[in-house]
């Protein structure tokens, strides 16, 4: 069990005491935390020696916790009754549809297996119809279960080469259904995608699959809080692929820049601030390479989301003036896909409350709100930073009626 946490058979940590020990487990001074959570060294102070009359407000704590890589408000309260939930999405209305379709594994082939090109041709309408979509989970709500159960099948009934060909689409198909569930209540359904992902994908012997189903393996992991999994994960595919770079195609090119971007950004989430510019530098040169009008549908992967991966990277590493450097540089990207607009928006908001400017965090997140309403509906970081606004007098109004789209006051 965590030592931060309560138990029955040990002493009963204080708010203060919780704060001071994750703080210490992170290697991190009083005047680091202070100054990522906009307080002074010595009121810090005051909350881990108990001096405080008072404990911190909610917002606070959503900062603290977020400062302390802490997922869950509870392992920093103690108070098993305050996990954030709210601050992650929703069940979608079709979860239990592409739940039942993940389940339904044909184990004796039987019905209709549809030819794999017409598989092809309908899982890249899908790609485009989530690129698309202001409210992308609902439109893959209603695709995916049909999708992957004929996958499924087809990956079943087939043999020899045609069987590793549908195996490819099923990661991929698998990999689609990751973007559903992911931030919902069904972990343990996100983790079973990815793990038959990588199966898949190693059964298809094709490296494309197997990249992309090791991009969004280690995208888990990482959410999850393992970062040297994610790290392990993302380094061995990077290897397994590697003999086959010298002649590769662009999506396969595109791939290995993603990879490597996702070491920048597993650096970031560690505070290595050295190796994720590193990682984001040769990131940027792949995609230097790419054609200008290039956008991979799998991982967003492409010139034009370089610079918002930069915002991501100085916003993870709490680097308040080059994030909003940054943000300023790419708060307009032209990226062609509205949820990952929408993502984009909300971090360039996160490096707008590093500086403080909650004027410009508000106007952001709005903005985010009507360019992608079901992926800032279902971000912690967004719920959160709405959640921070309503307690600023000057705009209490115009953030409650914020929240209240979001989800966050009902």
């Amino acid at each position: 069990m965590n030592d931060a946490t309560n138990d029955f058979t040990g002493p009963v940590l204080t708010l203060g005491q919780r704060i001071k020990y994750l703080r210490e487990r992170r290697g991190m001074t009083r005047e680091v935390l202070a100054g990522l959570i906009g307080k002074s060294t010595s009121w810090l102070k005051a909350v881990e020696s108990g001096r405080l009359q008072q404990n911190p407000r909610l917002p606070i704590l959503l900062q603290l916790a977020e400062a302390l890589r802490v997922r869950d408000l509870s392992e920093l309260t103690g108070d098993q009754s305050m996990p954030v939930r709210m601050f992650t999405g929703p069940g979608h209305p079709a979860l239990d549809a592409v739940r039942q379709a993940v389940n339904a594994l044909p184990l004796q082939p039987a019905g209709t297996v549809q030819p794999l090109t017409t598989l092809r041709a309908r899982l890249d309408a899908a790609w485009r119809a989530r690129h698309a979509s202001p409210d992308h989970r609902t439109t893959l709500g209603q695709l995916l279960p049909d999708l992957i159960r004929d996958t499924q099948l087809a990956a079943a009934a087939h043999h020899d080469e045609e069987r590793r060909r549908a195996q490819a689409l099923l990661a991929e198909v698998y990999g689609l259904a990751q973007m559903f569930l992911a931030y919902q209540p069904a972990q343990d359904l996100l983790w079973r995608v990815a793990d038959r992902a990588l199966l898949a994908a190693q059964e298809s012997e094709d490296p494309l699959a197997l990249t992309c189903a090791v991009w969004f393996l280690a995208q888990a992991h990482r959410d999850a809080g393992d970062f040297d999994a994610a790290t392990d994960i993302n380094t061995q595919g990077m290897a397994a692929i590697a003999p086959h770079m010298d002649d590769a195609g662009v999506d396969l090119q595109a791939m290995w820049g993603a990879l490597s971007f996702e070491l920048a950004f597993t650096a970031a989430r560690l505070g290595e601030a050295g190796d994720a510019w590193m990682h984001w530098e040769e990131a940027a040169r792949v995609a230097e390479r790419l054609p200008v009008d290039y956008y991979q549908p799998w991982t967003s992967f492409s010139r034009v989301v370089m610079d918002a991966h930069a915002v991501t990277v100085a916003v993870e590493l709490h680097q308040g003036g080059e994030s909003a450097r940054q943000a300023e540089h790419a708060a307009s990207a032209p990226i062609p896909s509205r949820p990952r607009r929408g993502r984009h928006l909300i971090e360039v908001a996160r490096a707008y409350q590093l500086q403080r400017d909650w004027a410009a965090v508000l106007g952001t997140l709005e903005l985010a709100q009507h360019t992608a309403p079901e992926t800032i509906k279902y971000n912690g970081y967004a719920k959160r930073m709405a959640l921070e606004l309503t307690e600023l007098p000057a705009m209490r109004r115009q953030a409650n009626e914020l929240a209240d789209k979001i989800g966050l006051l009902t």
